[in-house]
């Protein structure tokens, strides 16, 4: 039996979806009642209180913990989603024979220092009160349950995602926003082949112990990424470019208007942040040695997919 957590997010959805398709047992921990694929089992928890674990782990032998927060109206909300709630599943694990995989994330580690992919073992530099409590749950991983295999996705794009879609439907409309001062480069999976990633890792008998990077091994560039959307959607875009002070600026009235809706939003100035480092990518070669998982759709196939599903499901039209 494996135990997914996180399965209504992005990611989650996918990954349920394709071990239904594999027949395997699979159990959701979720907080409501929620539509699952026919077979998938739902067991009501609460993993930032700690409550009904033991029903959510009896008889599972692998568990894939992809739940976490990646918008929050503040900095505790992010520890709260990400660490402590980790915590509170580690404990509950205390003793079992499980195979875990911990899903964290790049920004644990940081951006490039010097432009070169980033290694597992880099020193972590977080930018972000997202990273930073990614990072903590990673050391609590670490401490707690050693043997976890620890996954790190850079950005994940794919059917259902929303978080770049809003890039691709600025594009759709006819306009890229850009921050000034220079190209930068980031590393990216398509949410496919981050599913097959994650199983491959649950499954190997070397994963034990270690962290990968899983994610395509050639970077890409966000003008590459916005050219290529425009090119599938038959946009020409305009380019706007915009002052570093000035997006800071966007992004603080963002902050106020979340803050006033109660509603977290993709835009602060942490994500800002992120945005002005150059160089987001990470090197993949671990994950290729060990684990034989090499991502398999380029950047054009998995956006021409992903723009496909979007005007499927009417979020863009083109």
């Amino acid at each position: 039996m494996i135990l997914v957590t996180g399965a209504t997010g992005f990611i989650g959805t996918h990954l349920v979806a394709r071990l239904a398709a594999l027949g395997r047992s699979v159990r959701c921990l979720v907080r409501r009642k929620v539509a699952l694929p026919d077979g998938v089992e739902a067991v009501y928890a609460d993993l930032a209180a700690g409550s009904s674990l033991d029903d959510a782990l009896r008889g599972v032998n692998t568990v894939i913990h992809l739940a976490g927060v990646t918008k929050a109206l503040s900095a505790a909300d992010y520890y709260k989603g990400n660490a402590r709630a980790t915590e509170n599943l580690l404990r509950a694990l205390q003793g079992r024979p499980v195979r875990l995989v911990h899903v964290s994330s790049l920004a644990a580690i940081g951006p490039s220092p010097d432009g070169a992919p980033v290694p597992e073992d880099a020193e972590p530099h977080p930018l972000t009160n997202y990273g930073r409590s990614k990072l903590e749950a990673e050391v609590l991983v670490r401490r707690l349950f050693p043997q976890a295999v620890i996954v790190r996705p850079p950005v994940v794009y794919g059917p259902r995602d929303t978080d770049v879609f809003q890039l691709l439907k600025s594009i759709s409309k006819g306009l890229v926003l850009e921050i000034s001062g220079g190209e930068r480069w980031f590393s990216a999976i398509y949410v496919a082949d981050l599913v097959e990633g994650l199983l491959t890792a649950a499954e190997s008998p070397q994963s034990p112990g270690r962290a990968y990077f899983l994610a395509n091994s050639k970077p890409a560039s966000w003008t590459e990424l916005s050219a290529t959307a425009a090119r599938i959607m038959g946009r020409t875009p305009q380019v706007l470019k915009v002052s570093p002070g000035m997006a800071k600026a966007v992004a603080f009235c963002a902050e106020l208007w979340a803050r006033a809706t109660r509603t977290p939003g993709i835009v602060s100035r942490e994500k800002i942040a992120e945005a002005q480092c150059m160089c987001w990518t990470c090197d993949t070669s671990r994950a290729a040695a060990e684990l034989g998982f090499q991502a398999r759709t380029s950047l054009e196939s998995g956006l021409a997919l992903t723009l496909a599903w979007y005007k499927e499901a009417g979020w863009i039209g083109y």
